[in-house]
């Protein structure tokens, strides 16, 4: 049986799978502080007839050998946390991280999880919380009767209430010594695992930390242009695959039909 019926089958198999990332990267291209995905392929082993440096005459040594691949098979996924434009939405709860950081969210079940969209709105006790309710950490809360919130780069939330200035809290950020190795939850939630590292909290604006910027949103960093390229190479090098499958198919039938 050709090997090319198998290399062609995992060749259509990887590009299937990058067709499916360029996908939910379309599909994510409004989506607050997505942060898009990218596709790494690994050749397979090789059957080696002839190695590279095996004797091949009297006098020298072959110089390559003779080695035939076969296919290609996914490596990893990673996500690319390039930052993504700024939406200026004069929400006073709408928050945008400017550089590297992470918002921390409370789990209902008392974990954290991370976060780079700042779509934030209190709830009915004041808490600030993502639309899924889950709470800001550490916690902060507006007090009753607030007529105006001000929160400054470094994160500290001041609020106006009965015609008296107030600092209610501050926001702090979190980092990630490799954040491509966080676990995306959905929800525009990560998870700490051991490939990401343990996070390292801190102040907006200090030891490598991104400053914030109230009022504005942070945009999924999907360039649609270069997505639509991408599922174009896809598509022909998927198209390419099956033609491979389809000679060896041939080949076989005409040896089948010489035999005959």
């Amino acid at each position: 049986m050709p090997h090319a019926l198998w290399t062609g089958a995992s060749g259509m198999t990887a590009q299937q799978t990058n067709v499916d990332i360029i996908a939910n990267n379309i599909a994510n291209v409004n989506t607050t502080g997505f942060k898009r995905q990218r596709v790494n392929f690994q050749d397979l082993f090789y059957d080696t007839p002839v190695a590279p440096g095996t004797r091949s005459s009297d006098q020298g040594l072959n110089p390559t050998g003779t080695q035939i691949g076969h296919g290609v098979k996914l490596s990893s996924t990673p996500r690319i946390f390039t930052p993504g434009n700024i939406e200026v939405t004069n929400n006073e709860f709408d928050l945008a991280i400017e550089g590297e950081g992470f918002f921390a969210v409370t789990m209902p079940d008392g974990t954290s999880a991370y976060t780079r969209a700042g779509d934030f709105r209190p709830d009915g006790e004041g808490n600030l919380v993502t639309p899924d309710g889950f709470y800001l950490e550490p916690r902060l809360t507006i007090p009753d009767g607030t007529t105006q919130v001000s929160i400054s780069t470094s994160g500290v939330v001041t609020v106006i209430n009965n015609n008296t200035q107030t600092e209610v809290g501050t926001i702090t950020l979190t980092r990630f010594r490799n954040p491509s190795g966080l676990l995306a939850m959905g929800r525009n939630l990560f998870s700490e695992t051991i490939a990401s590292g343990p996070p390292t909290h801190g102040t907006a604006g200090v030891d490598g930390l991104g400053g914030l910027r109230s009022g504005a949103i942070e945009k999924a960093n999907v360039e649609i242009v270069n997505e639509l390229v991408n599922l174009i190479v896809a598509q022909r090098a998927f198209e390419m695959n099956s033609k491979s499958i389809t000679t060896s198919d041939q080949m076989l039938q005409t040896a089948n039909e010489i035999v005959r």
